[in-house]
């Protein structure tokens, strides 16, 4: 899997070569005061699909945010598509405005990998991981397994995935993007110590959010 280190992140090249064609053919004809309008959605899909550098910490023991965002919830849940066990979910809230790349919390070889089709309820909404479109990303470090899931929201329509089942990713590499608003979860074995609660701002591939144990 290659390393997407664009300033804009590839899913929305498409919509910006589409949107800069409009907006010339606007502002060169005589409905130019329309490339203003489309002038303006050209900005703002450059602003939505952008992929800004990060200080990843070289830390190898660091559970990174898989996402920008803002804590919703922290909770102990039974988790059985890839941990098997009790676990820990963090479930943070991408609002229209963030950063919308998703990067690996940790460093190793993704050994699970499911799209599961579903509905598009608001993503801050409890139940939303449960019954909307999501996509699974199982991850296996220094002997633990952690669980990623990209869920797609009310605005949210397309899940973008880089990352299959044996590739190797890197601590705080990027691996996909939900388009348009959405929710990102991380599932942690126990053990893990939490560092983030409900209402807390974190970064995608900077932000640490927990730590692994040592192994036995």
């Amino acid at each position: 899997m290659t390393r997407d280190t664009f300033p804009i992140a590839r899913p929305g090249w498409t919509y910006l070569l589409v949107l800069a064609t409009i907006t010339g053919m606007f502002y060169w004809s005589s409905y130019r005061p329309a490339s203003a309008l489309t002038g303006a959605l050209l900005i703002f899909t450059a602003y939505f699909f952008r992929n800004p550098r990060r200080k990843i910490p070289s830390d190898y023991k660091a559970i990174l945010s898989p996402a920008d965002g803002v804590v919703m919830s922290v909770s102990s849940v039974r988790e059985d598509k890839f941990l098997g066990t009790a676990s820990v979910r963090v479930s943070i809230f991408l609002s229209i405005l963030n950063v919308h790349v998703n990067r690996s919390p940790v460093g190793g070889q993704v050994k699970y990998a499911e799209y599961v089709p579903g509905k598009f309820l608001p993503a801050f909404k409890s139940h939303a991981s449960d019954i909307n479109e999501r996509n699974y990303i199982g991850i296996e470090s220094s002997g633990f397994k952690i669980l990623v899931c990209q869920i797609t929201g009310f605005i949210a329509r397309r899940i973008v995935c880089y990352a299959k089942a044996g590739d190797w990713m890197g601590q705080g590499q990027l691996f996909g993007m939900i388009k348009f608003g959405s929710c990102t979860e991380i599932y942690l074995p126990e053990g893990v110590e939490v560092l983030v609660g409900p209402g807390d701002s974190v970064k995608g591939g900077e932000s640490i959010i927990g730590r692994l144990p040592d192994e036995n």
